[in-house]
Parts: structure tokens; sequence; C-alpha cells
């Protein structure tokens, strides 16, 4: 652990377009380069995208998508005796929403596709129907704690 006191978090402004905060984080997450403005034109081209094809506001559907995404509980390395044991931990709000972003940005761009807005809309829907990479990561996390439950008194 470090010895210094902790970083305070950084307010994030919302976005332009629909004033939300959690929108804003996951286009500063999807940003290259410092490229903002592909971010948004990426983001908000998807989020029309989904709007076509459920034909209701994106806003509730992308949160949604975030929230099937979430993991409730990960596993953590931990070393005792010598031996390292795969400790379940449950995950903080903070953590939980930043995992979630990442995977979806990340099965987004592993996906085959024309462009990134594509790519992201199709992914997003598949996190709002509940299939797809990132729930599949989720799946697999919580697969992954479950099967090291016996460990869960190593928690710290």
């Amino acid at each position: 652990m470090s010895r210094r006191r902790a970083a305070e978090k950084r307010e994030v402004l919302p976005d332009a377009k629909f004033g939300d905060i959690v929108l804003s984080k996951f286009m500063n997450t999807l940003m290259e380069r410092g490229k903002k403005s592909v971010a948004e034109r990426v983001v908000y081209g998807a989020l029309d995208e989904i709007e076509t094809k459920l034909k209701q506001d994106p806003i509730p559907a992308f949160h949604e998508a975030l929230e099937n995404v979430k993991p409730a509980v990960e596993v953590r390395s931990r070393r005792v005796g010598g031996a390292t044991y795969q400790v379940p931990v449950e995950v903080r709000p903070e953590r939980r929403q930043a995992l979630a972003i990442r995977w979806i940005i990340q099965a987004a761009r592993d996906r085959s596709g024309h462009s990134m807005t594509e790519k992201l809309s199709a992914e997003l829907l598949d996190a709002f129907n509940r299939r797809g990479n990132a729930v599949k990561k989720r799946e697999d996390t919580h697969k992954m704690a479950d099967a090291n439950k016996a460990f869960s008194h190593y928690r710290w």
C-alpha cells in the first residue's frame, strides 16, 4: 500500500448532448490520443443507431446495458504461506462501473465490423439483451469467484 494520502477523485463534467456523467466517463475511456471529438462522434452515432433499432430513448438502454455487465464479485490474488490463492471479493461500486465500461469498449473493439460506431452499438445492444462478449466476461468472472469460494476466508 502507498504511504501517501489517497488521490482525490476528479470531477467529471456531464456530456454535452444528454447531460449524463456516466456517458461522459464512457467517452473518456473510449477516447484515444486525446481525440475527444472522435470519441463523441462514435458514442453519439452508436446511441443514434440504438435509438433507431430499439425505438426508445437510448440513455436508459445504455444504462441497462452497463448494469448487465457490472460484476458483483471478482477474484484477487492473495499470498498466504508461500501459496497464492484466488480469493473472491466484492467489487466496489466505482470499480464495478469502470470494469463494465472497459469490458464493453474492449468487446466492441474486438468485434468484426465496419466502423467503431457500428461495433459499439452492436455490443451495447448485445449487453442490453444479456449476451455478447462483455456479458460473457462478467459471467466468467462470477464463475471464477464461485469456483474459489473455498478461499473466501482469506479475505482481507
